[in-house]
């Protein structure tokens, strides 16, 4: 079993990166759900249609990843049913996630998608490096956050404006926590027991979601 890669404290004036590690605490952990992200087309299982990044290659490399703060659940996703999945930076504990190498205009597009715009124009990251939170909008998915680095490129990710306690908890849908659940397998850091025990742990996730529930969900 392979181990999480330890993140570094960012380093240098590179404001403009040809390439970061896009970081996913959710469904885009699993490879086939972010492929529709990249590739675009129709999410297996749903009506949604994604529009893709105008470049289309899967990512370089993919690494699991723990990042310092908390996931928990909150609003509704239209496309799985339930709670969503939010990072909190400020909380205290661990949150288990994947990072996926790829082109800066990747993320930009990735993150546009995410937060219901048109992709297609670049993210001036300049901002986030340097302070390491910024905030694009108001929304869910509309709050960029640098958490380090990786063999020289930047960690970044994305969640909303609101932390653990600040929005009502929602628990997700069980085919959102599988998507999760199998994301994080594929990395190989983690066994479906330590995999059940984090996912049902988390702020929202309970009391709907029991370690034991979620085993046998993702088993």
């Amino acid at each position: 079993m392979v181990g999480a890669r330890p993140i570094e404290p960012t380093a240098g004036e590179d404001h403009a990166p040809r390439q970061v590690w896009y970081t996913s605490y959710g469904s885009n952990m699993c490879l086939t759900r972010l492929a529709r992200y990249i590739e675009g087309g129709r999410l297996s299982g749903t009506d949604t249609v994604y529009p893709g990044c105008r470049d289309r290659r899967l990512p370089r490399r993919s690494v699991p990843v723990d990042l310092g703060g908390a996931l928990h659940f909150a609003t509704t996703s239209p496309v799985w049913g339930g709670g969503r999945a939010f990072y909190d930076p400020e909380h205290r504990g661990r949150v288990h996630a994947r990072a996926h190498l790829v082109s800066a205009s990747q993320f930009a597009d990735i993150a546009a998608q995410e937060m219901y715009r048109e992709p297609g124009e670049d993210l001036d990251l300049s901002g986030v490096l340097a302070s390491g939170v910024v905030r694009l909008g108001p929304g869910r998915y509309e709050t960029l956050v640098c958490a380090g680095q990786l063999d020289g490129w930047p960690v970044l990710t994305f969640t909303a404006p609101w932390g653990v306690g600040e929005v009502a908890p929602v628990a997700p849908a069980p085919a959102y926590l599988r998507a999760l659940a199998s994301g994080l397998l594929e990395t190989g850091a983690w066994d479906a027991g330590t995999v059940a025990t984090y996912l049902a742990s988390s702020h929202g996730a309970a009391p709907r979601w029991s370690e034991q529930t979620v085993r046998d969900l993702i088993t």
